[in-house]
């Protein structure tokens, strides 16, 4: 079976277009009528030549029209059809080739992000998002870019070859040959620049992503730039990634910019040809007047056109380049296949079992090593332990980001592998370490995931998790906008919206991963409070590093290097000379951590 990657660009783009091929035919139809009726004015001029010349034996003459006078009032009239007609398809064919490339473009754009949305984490984490970002609106806007223009003009480019072509075999057979010469050489020409063109142009694409890279990690890395004064050393590193991508361009142009000189050099010979030849054929009788001066003027109808191929195959090759990077995109693997067991939320109970789950990140050492853990429904469970020893790891687990290596992971003794993911993450409500928060109000960021969410609801949301207060200080209050991840808020209020965002989504099940590593000690308080609350009657997995955070828990268990050493409620775990134990002396001061100062 024949890979995607490894298919034309081209070809891979006309698969994806099928669903456009009426209109495709219809622009395209328009595009060649346009052409052709585009063609018909030389023609008309050797008529004009032919009735002055041969007056009432001209060829329209010979159609029954013997007035000199009734002979131009034809052609009047079919010099004004024809171009009306030809303005008429002008119009259609720019609008249809434009408004399909924004199809093209939303529907691409959109079919891309929502496979994004579908691959795993792991995904994510070896690319930058600025390469990403890159794909999805640069690629796909320089494909818009060849579909709003070039596709016509490549269309009527063969047009033009084929009616002027044959109307030389027909009218001149043997100056055809003199005009005709120059096309196979154009051709060949065409198609090596192409192959030349690919490699230089796929490599601008490149530098595009880096760059973007670079701009989109220093725009949300501005703080750290700013307080390590390195604005300097940072625009160092932006001029050298522009540096890269113009030398790339220029590697380019120097190539493509060649093609059109070249190009007029085997025009000039066709149309020289037709010229000299022509007219001596002329001069000898061999050829009408009227029909001499069709062919020359033709003849650069036919040939001049093909210098736009420079601009044309320009258009093309950023094209193709930008079309690999974007089908390459859609056809990465869904590593996470999702399953076909629905499940209301309503119906979770919220039992959740580890049984014998190994899982390793590619190209590390082993996270997770044969791990069992049961998660009654209903009971507050803590999972506690030394940094790396796989705790966070176990929530990405549960909420299937990654797949297990070994083992299953089931919920209500169902293996979540079988579960649709959208059921399952609908049935979990996650607050982690690092809140996320979108531009927008602290409204909006309550209530997302919850969209549907009353303004009163938001509020109780907020009540619950002890966020009403400061919010009402603000000034918009529940309508204010809390910025680009939140950045006008403290960590402590982005902590407490993320927690009323879980709140009102009101899940069966509560995952709290780190929720209280990065705030101060009345901020901790107070979330403790609302959480309290909150995980009453509904499982919650708490993974924490304070230990004062979860003494209340049912159960915790003691994660080091992957493993299970312990578990117990608190203060079993006090009640023995274990890990948990020692942490919990450290963190209580009683003594010092090893290697402390």
């Amino acid at each position: 079976m024949v890979s995607p990657s490894s298919l034309n660009p081209l070809h891979r783009l006309l698969r994806y277009g099928h669903r456009y091929r009426h209109r495709i035919w219809q622009a395209s139809l328009c595009s060649v009528l346009n052409k052709t009726f585009d063609l018909a004015p030389p023609v008309l001029i050797g008529l004009a030549v032919d009735v002055v010349v041969k007056q009432q034996n001209s060829w329209i003459g010979h159609w029954g029209i013997r007035s000199i006078t009734t002979q131009f009032m034809a052609l009047a009239t079919l010099t004004v059809v024809i171009w009306g007609l030809e303005s008429l398809f002008e119009y259609a064919y720019d609008v249809l080739w434009r408004n399909l490339a924004q199809s093209i473009q939303k529907d691409l754009r959109i079919d891309a992000y929502a496979h994004l949305q579908g691959l795993d984490l792991a995904y994510f984490e070896d690319r930058s998002s600025g390469r990403l970002m890159a794909i999805l609106n640069d690629d796909i806007n320089q494909l818009e870019r060849f579909l709003d223009r070039g596709a016509n003009e490549v269309l009527q480019v063969i047009t033009t070859v084929i009616l002027i072509g044959s109307a030389f075999f027909i009218l001149a057979p043997g100056v055809a040959w003199w005009a005709m010469l120059p096309m196979p050489l154009i051709i060949w020409g065409a198609i090596a620049f192409q192959r030349l063109l690919a490699p230089r142009y796929a490599q601008v694409r490149e530098q595009v992503g880096l760059l973007n890279s670079r701009l989109a990690n220093n725009l949300a890395g501005m703080m750290t730039i700013k307080s390590f004064t390195a604005e300097a050393y940072e625009i160092d590193r932006v001029r050298a990634e522009s540096e890269a991508y113009r030398l790339s361009n220029q590697r380019a142009i120097a190539l493509s910019a060649l093609f059109i000189p070249l190009i007029r050099v085997l025009i000039l010979f066709g149309f020289t040809a037709t010229l000299v030849y022509g007219g001596l054929a002329t001069v000898a009788g061999h050829l009408a007047v009227g029909t001499y001066s069709v062919l020359v003027f033709i003849t650069q109808r036919l040939l001049w056109p093909l210098t736009r191929l420079g601009e044309t195959l320009d258009q093309y090759q950023r094209a193709m380049a930008s079309t690999q990077r974007v089908m390459d995109l859609l056809d990465s693997p869904l590593a996470i296949c999702p399953g076909q067991h629905r499940l209301a939320t309503s119906q979770i109970e919220g039992h959740i079992e580890f049984a014998d789950v190994s899982f390793t990140y590619p190209n590390r050492q082993p996270v997770l090593q044969h791990l069992s853990l049961s998660i009654p429904s209903g009971q507050t469970i803590a999972i506690v332990g030394s940094t790396g020893s796989g705790k966070s790891t176990l929530v990405k687990l549960l909420l299937r980001f990654y797949e297990v290596d070994q083992g299953r992971i089931t919920l209500d003794g169902l293996d979540l592998r079988d579960l649709n993911p959208g059921d399952l993450r609908r049935a979990i409500g996650l607050v982690s370490q690092d809140v996320f928060l979108f531009h927008g109000t602290v409204a909006e960021n309550i209530a997302y995931g919850s969209f549907e969410a009353s303004p009163e609801e938001i509020a109780w949301a907020a009540q619950m998790a002890e966020a009403d207060g400061f919010i009402q200080a603000l000034p918009q209050g529940y309508h204010t906008l809390v910025g680009e991840r939140g950045q006008k808020l403290s960590g402590g209020q982005r902590q407490r919206l993320a927690i009323a965002r879980a709140i009102l989504k009101n899940p069966p099940i509560l995952v709290l991963d780190e929720a209280t590593s990065a705030v101060d000690n009345e901020t901790e308080a107070a979330i403790q409070r609302s959480l309290e609350k909150i995980t009453q009657n509904r499982t919650t997995v708490a993974i924490a590093h304070r230990l004062s955070t979860v003494r209340k828990a049912h159960r915790i268990y003691v994660m080091e290097a992957g493993q299970l050493v312990e578990a117990g409620t608190h203060e079993e775990l006090l009640a023995q000379p274990g890990l948990y134990a020692s942490l919990w002396q450290i963190q209580m001061g009683a003594q010092v951590a090893p290697g402390a100062v």
